[in-house]
């Protein structure tokens, strides 16, 4: 009987809808509030910063000298002394472990670049800061000679050499001797939590410098001087999160253009250390699932296999594949009018549709959270920017129209395509302006923060790759297309 009665709801619902009748197409929805829809809240400002050391974790695995692995095992070597150095302050030795894992990956005679006046040591202490700032010894110029002696025995292949010279530049340089560059980091990260009362913001410091991020944190609460900056910080309960997320071209620019101002990617820092915490907290209870994170993270140039894992992941093989995605409404056509999506579709778009005996319109769609994070982002660029539309350049292929790709672009990837998802596409570097182009890499680096996308440039394009989670902005960006009855 009840077997009976679900076959009869289900006659009765395909009377109603119609049969067989098509997914409904989806187009932008207009009035969006795109200012309010992935704003910050206070309340989940715990969520914002996991989102963004997830999205900013990849350059750990991409560039740590001899892999993610060997890093966080060289990092591992010193908690003891990270634990000793830590031990009855407020520094939580967590975060300065993937401080240390970040900034040497372990190496504590390390020097940034040929100079030993630069970032050198386990903690990368500048010559400068180390002498005026945290009462390091150095002696500058005979650790300038010592690192020369050192590099012409490592060239000679004289290890026992190298060995004497580093316990020498040690002594006369203490940024080389890891228990006194730890204890100096701790110090600098205690005198900063004082100067702002909050611990993530010594964190930022740490790479900006405590002026530079006094200046921003000022710009964003519109108080250029009178109020110490704690009490600044805690009138305006001034998380980073809060300064990071709730910045834009258009919402606080002033600080913007001090970020911008800073010509380095320290208004992202923090991020990378909470993941750097993240690899060695996964170093210790999960070795297995670091593994498999560095796998899918050193696969290709961005994370987007951390987003699709290709085990997990469908692809299209075919036309036929394609035909039908879009048949259940599994892949949305790209929106045609400019005007209201702000995107343009580059007219070559699927140009190798005709080879495979189809029409490049085929190539021309998205999964829905693809074409909704898409409608976003060149939303919120024309907020910023106003401006020509973005010219998108290729959306969803099949693996077929893949192999075709390949052997006339050398940047169209073998194997194991995202293209073939329906779950990226890419952008033209070809800007309206300036301020375009920086309205456009703000988006980028927000919804990376986000975990909502990677991406990575090319030499003609951005390359975007959209998250599964981002099919929760489907309803507030996306409506049913109108029928000509209404």
């Amino acid at each position: 009987m009840v077997a009976l009665l679900v076959a009869l709801l289900i006659g009765l619902t395909l009377v109603v809808r119609g049969g067989d009748e098509a997914p409904p197409r989806l187009v932008p929805r207009a009035g969006v509030d795109r200012e309010a829809l992935l704003a910050f809240s206070a309340d989940r400002a715990a969520d914002f910063e996991r989102r963004a050391a997830a999205g900013h974790s990849h350059v750990l695995y991409g560039r740590s000298p001899g892999g993610v692995l060997v890093a966080a095992e060289r990092t591992a070597a010193f908690r003891d002394r990270i634990e000793a150095a830590t031990d009855g302050t407020s520094v939580d030795p967590g975060l300065l472990e993937g401080l240390v894992l970040l900034e040497s990956a372990g190496r504590p005679e390390v020097i940034a670049g040929d100079d030993a006046a630069g970032a050198a040591g386990l903690a990368q202490i500048l010559a400068e800061t180390g002498m005026n700032f945290l009462g390091l010894r150095i002696d500058l110029a005979a650790s300038r000679r010592l690192t020369g002696r050192i590099a012409s025995a490592q060239a000679a292949g004289d290890e026992a050499a190298v060995r004497r010279l580093q316990a020498e530049r040690r002594r006369i340089d203490e940024r080389f001797d890891p228990d006194r560059a730890l204890e100096a980091a701790v110090r600098y990260l205690v005198t900063a939590e004082r100067r702002f009362g909050r611990d993530e913001l010594a964190v930022v410091s740490y790479h900006m410098g405590i002026g530079n991020l006094e200046a921003v944190l000022r710009a964003y609460a519109g108080v250029d001087d009178g109020p110490p900056v704690a009490r600044v910080v805690a009138d305006r309960d001034l998380s980073y999160a809060r300064l990071y997320f709730d910045s834009s071209p258009t919402r606080h620019p002033a600080v913007m253009r001090r970020l911008d101002e800073l010509g380095d990617d320290s208004q992202n820092y923090l991020w990378k250390v909470l993941a750097a915490r993240e690899i060695m907290r996964l170093w210790r209870e999960d070795r297995d699932e670091l593994e498999r994170r560095d796998d899918l993270h050193t696969a290709k140039a961005s994370a987007e296999e951390v987003l699709h894992p290709p085990d997990d992941t469908p692809r299209l093989a075919g036309p036929d594949d394609v035909d039908r995605a879009f048949d259940r409404g599994e892949l949305q056509p790209l929106p045609v009018d400019p005007g209201t999506s702000f995107l343009r579709v580059d007219p070559q778009m699927g140009e190798l549709a005709s080879r495979l005996e189809r029409e490049p319109e085929l190539y021309r769609g998205l999964r829905p959270g693809a074409l909704a994070l898409l409608v976003y982002l060149a939303g919120r660029v024309h907020d910023h920017a106003g401006g020509a539309p973005l010219t998108v350049t290729s959306t969803v292929r099949d693996e077929r129209y893949q192999e075709l790709l390949r052997g006339r672009n050398v940047e169209a990837t073998g194997g194991y395509s995202l293209h073939t998802t329906g779950w990226a596409f890419d952008v033209l570097r070809r800007y309206a302006s300036g301020r375009q182009a920086q309205a456009f890499q703000h988006e980028l680096e927000r919804l990376q923060g986000l975990d909502l996308i990677a991406w990575v440039r090319e030499p003609a394009a951005i390359h975007i790759t959209v998250s599964p989670r981002a099919a929760e902005l489907v309803p507030a960006l996306l409506e049913e297309a109108r029928t000509d009855d209404g």
